[in-house]
């Protein structure tokens, strides 16, 4: 069986196009002589002459005709391969799967939707809660993106920050501390807290931090999420510390009395993660450019994508 090359059916396609061996080269950017022995070959491989002299003109035999089709279409697929699809996504119908803590829903996920929707109304965003910190949902392709405070992930996994923000101290509005100019630290601990974390950890770096200074607060509550801590300190006596982030474009901070946290706490950095399968994907390029735009404004988040590791 006679072997064919992509090379020989872009010869082909070139010369039913054109119609002459002359034009054909031109269209190839080859000499004619190196033409006409392509044209040889092509010869030599489908077993028939496919052009032939018809006075001074070259014409297609049935069997160059009968192949126009099938070579366009062959030709076609294989470009398809390597030039990225041009993506009209106002027809655009697909599941995107956002993995993302309960801080990040209440404060961006409905203007990430409405986002989505104005571009791609067929795009279902669904929205996943971040359980823990592996990569193996990335991995398996069971989640699209993964957004959340950035760790260490795996040298492969393409990641990148959003905004980097500190942890605050909240009240209910009509707290009896919400008409303080500002908490110490002895008011601090002087009132019950609610500890959000989804592991159920009651301590973390904020009691680090009181306990260097020979201080201790009760946690008199524990809930899996910042929404949830929210929630809590909205309907009593409760204090907690939440992503300032969380609480400056959340809906809830209508409700909230915000001060500074009167004990030193490490930032966060919240990114987005992704597996290098979608890295060059147009429609997963747009969802984070989405997801930047949705987040911009707050903080000066770094804009600039990069492999972590």
């Amino acid at each position: 069986m006679a072997k064919v090359d992509l090379n020989q059916l872009e010869d082909l396609e070139a010369l039913l196009i054109e119609g002459s061996v002359v034009g054909a080269a031109q269209r190839l950017h080859l000499s004619a002589p190196a033409m006409s022995r392509r044209l040889t070959h092509l010869r030599d491989t489908f077993g028939d002459p496919l052009f032939v002299l018809a006075g001074r003109r070259l014409v297609p035999t049935e069997r160059a005709l009968a192949l126009r089709e099938p070579i366009r279409a062959v030709l076609e697929d294989a470009r398809g391969i390597v030039v990225p699809p041009v993506v009209d996504f106002s027809r655009l119908e697909r599941t995107l799967t956002v993995r993302a803590n309960d801080g990040f829903i209440g404060a961006w996920a409905a203007r990430l939707a409405a986002r989505i929707a104005v571009d791609a109304p067929g795009v279902r965003l669904q929205i996943v809660p971040r359980a823990d910190n592996s990569m193996e949902a990335l991995r398996s392709g069971e989640i699209d993106l993964d957004l959340g405070v950035l760790d260490a992930p795996a040298p492969e996994i393409h990641s990148q920050s959003l905004l980097k923000t500190v942890f605050v101290m909240v009240v209910r509005s009509d707290h009896p501390l919400a008409s303080e100019r500002a908490i110490d630290v002895a008011q601090f601990v002087r009132w019950p807290h609610v500890s959000a974390s989804r592991r159920g950890h009651a301590q973390g770096s904020i009691d680090v931090a009181l306990r260097a200074l020979g201080l201790h607060r009760r946690v008199a509550v524990v809930v899996p999420g910042f929404q949830a801590a929210m929630a809590m300190v909205m309907n009593s006596d409760l204090i907690a510390a939440i992503p300032e982030a969380f609480v400056q474009w959340g809906a809830e901070r209508e409700r909230l009395r915000v001060f500074p946290l009167p004990v030193a706490s490490p930032p966060v950095d919240i990114a987005m993660s992704w597996h290098p399968r979608y890295h060059a994907d147009p429609v997963h390029r747009w969802l984070r450019e989405h997801v930047k735009a949705t987040t911009r404004g707050a903080d000066g988040a770094a804009e600039t994508e990069a492999a972590s590791g």
